[in-house]
């Protein structure tokens, strides 16, 4: 078994060529632009994972992870349009630098370059490998419509807003895991544990990232901190604040919502925290770790063969960047 630094190294090494022809360079270069940024990689790596889970790393899983990155970054491109990002990981996002109608353009190529790697695996798993990829891509379309909907809406209940993390978010760290162990030859039962698993890594891996967003540190996160609440997101923290809040600061949180005055950040911060929404954030987060640790335990593989799925959970959830 490799750990996920081993397998990521692994991944890096094969994946960091050029995926996409070179003329015109004005639409190509942009794809490859947002591959050049790096990123944690951790889906693809998933992947592979879900794979030597249960038996050696079929050379499909390599095409399958690559598809898996493409697409991620696919979703990427098209989100940082959506929601106006000036960052991704610390740099100038595709549509910053090469404007909104190349960067739509670069996210579509990107799509169909996944389905040129996915048409390379052997037929055995194709279908099945397809049928779960379409359906994970459908989700996070879904998803994304979801969290746009969201702004626009006085109040979102917290059921809801964590079914649109399980679309955006969460089903493609499932499906990423999913798809290896198919290719590995898992059975069905423990194929579905391992989705659960991912599922509910997600939501807390989402959590993180929406903690991140609001209390972390810039330097380290590499994206504009308080983004969310420029964007009057319904986050989870936001969610719980509105609901705890005394009526008060409710009245104040709402009226910064609606006004965007320069100091909107601090203030709607400074709300949040009045209400212990960073404390409760930390334990919401575990209740959805510890989900997902029993469905591990459950997968009937060597305990030790579970080792370095363990280790990346711990990684995921309690990352500061």
């Amino acid at each position: 078994m490799h750990s996920f630094k081993e397998l990521l190294k692994d991944f890096d090494s094969k994946f960091s060529v050029r995926h996409f022809p070179n003329d015109p360079a004005t639409l190509y270069d942009s794809s490859q632009y947002i591959l050049s940024l790096g990123g944690k990689r951790v889906r693809p790596v998933m992947c592979l994972m879900g794979n030597e889970l249960f038996d050696d790393i079929n050379p499909d899983a390599y095409h399958v992870a690559t598809a898996i990155e493409l697409f991620h970054n696919f979703s990427l491109i098209h989100d940082d349009i959506m929601d106006k990002a000036p960052l991704r990981r610390g740099m100038p996002t595709v549509h910053a630098k090469f404007g909104e109608s190349t960067a739509l353009l670069a996210g579509d190529v990107m799509l169909v370059m996944c389905y040129e790697y996915l048409n390379k695996i052997n037929e055995i798993h194709r279908k099945q490998i397809l049928s779960l990829f379409n359906k994970t891509a459908l989700e996070v379309s879904e998803g994304q419509q979801l969290d746009m909907d969201f702004e626009k809406l006085d109040s979102v209940s917290l059921d809801e807003y964590i079914r649109m993390i399980e679309l955006k978010t969460s089903v493609l760290l499932g499906a990423s895991l999913k798809l290896g162990a198919i290719i590995g030859g898992a059975s069905e039962g423990n194929v579905n544990h391992l989705y659960e698993f991912g599922k509910n890594l997600g939501i807390a891996f989402q959590i993180q990232d929406d903690y991140l967003d609001a209390f972390g540190d810039p330097d380290k996160f590499g994206k504009q901190v308080g983004g969310d609440i420029m964007a009057n997101k319904k986050t989870f923290l936001l969610i719980h604040t509105l609901d705890v809040a005394e009526e008060q600061l409710k009245h104040e949180l709402l009226h910064l919502m609606q006004t965007n005055p320069p100091d909107k950040v601090q203030r709607v911060l400074a709300i949040m925290k009045a209400c212990n929404a960073d404390a409760w954030a930390k334990e919401f987060k575990e209740k959805y770790v510890l989900q997902a640790m029993n469905h591990l335990e459950e997968i009937a593989v060597m305990s030790k063969r579970k080792e370095p799925l363990r280790e990346l959970a711990q990684f995921l959830v309690q990352r500061d960047h």
